[in-house]
């Protein structure tokens, strides 16, 4: 179905409910006719939200039909703990491949992962490789493949591990979800931290300040603290090489991404996948944590990849 485009994120979201767990999906339906059977699922990253990727998505709609789920346990959606499962990237990757046959069944996909999303659809399609013959275009935005990957120097390395090693277990995790996240304590101190550090950069007035505080906020406390933790320490010891996958990737790589070596990146996805196709664009961070509409998520689908996705049957 066509049909007039809305400004509001909130027209497009609706409930989802899959093995046991509650949370939320957004689809979008084709702007164009030419596009009524063009499909693209975003699988967002860590630390995340449906409203988060809303920008990006919009782009994204140019070219097709868009859905972008939950994960269990981001975004507000249960998580795998409710049905007495621990929240690994095999119980992810299975949980997308029983969202993909349910929702796609029969039809072909593009799929474009997000950081730790596309960590997921990679684990996904080595665990499940039947579906390799479902997608159409595999996309990695700023995504990664090894641990090695990470450029952190190896004292804070190893103290991530420790800390989300220990943050994964209660009471560590509800005194972390009460007491650090508390808003108030958030407020004071989270923009100091190392890593918000370069998101809070480029901020110049006590608004831009307050908004983004806001939503970082909001993005803590949508997010299962244990899931959380659990899953940092996932891919702190992540080797996504022991399997290959018989497609190939196109990979947006942040220029000034403080979180990856995109050499090593390039390296490790090639060993996994049949081809490779780098492109880098001038981003000054990771991923940006406000991303309000289409012009601000624009330069993470750069142009050459929008052609790609434009003759993407």
């Amino acid at each position: 179905m066509v049909r007039k485009a809305s400004k509001n994120p909130a027209d497009y979201i609706g409930p989802l409910n899959i093995n046991g767990l509650e949370g939320r999906m957004l689809h979008m339906p084709p702007r164009k006719a030419a596009h009524a059977n063009k499909e693209i699922l975003f699988i967002y990253g860590h630390h995340s939200s449906l409203e988060r990727w809303w920008g990006l998505t919009q782009v994204l709609n140019r070219y097709g039909a868009v859905t972008m789920p939950d994960l269990p346990g981001f975004g507000g959606m249960d998580s795998f703990y409710k049905i007495g499962k621990k929240p690994t990237i095999d119980n992810l990757a299975d949980y997308l491949t029983a969202f993909i046959k349910l929702r796609y069944k029969r039809k072909k996909v593009i799929i474009a992962g997000m950081s730790f999303g596309f960590v997921v659809a990679t684990r996904m399609l080595q665990r499940s490789p039947e579906l390799a013959k479902k997608v159409t275009l595999l996309v990695s935005i700023v995504g990664f493949a090894h641990k090695d990957d990470f450029t952190f120097s190896k004292p804070r390395y190893y103290g991530y591990l420790t800390a989300t090693k220990a943050m994964s277990h209660r009471p560590f995790s509800t005194f972390f979800r009460y007491v650090a996240l508390n808003q108030h304590v958030l407020r004071a101190v989270y923009a100091r931290t190392n890593n918000a550090k370069h998101k809070f950069k480029h901020v110049q007035t006590k608004e831009e300040f307050d908004h983004l505080m806001d939503v970082e906020v909001g993005l803590w406390h949508g997010n299962d603290v244990r899931t959380y933790m659990f899953t940092s320490t996932e891919f702190l010891n992540l080797d996504n090489c022991t399997k290959q996958v018989d497609l190939p990737v196109w990979h947006v790589a942040a220029k000034s991404d403080h979180f990856f070596d995109n050499h090593l990146v390039e390296q490790h996805m090639r060993v996994i996948f049949r081809d490779f196709h780098r492109i880098e664009v001038d981003l000054t961070t990771h991923a940006p944590s406000v991303i309000a509409d289409e012009k601000m998520a624009a330069p993470m689908i750069p142009d050459k990849l929008r052609r790609v996705l434009m003759a993407t049957k």
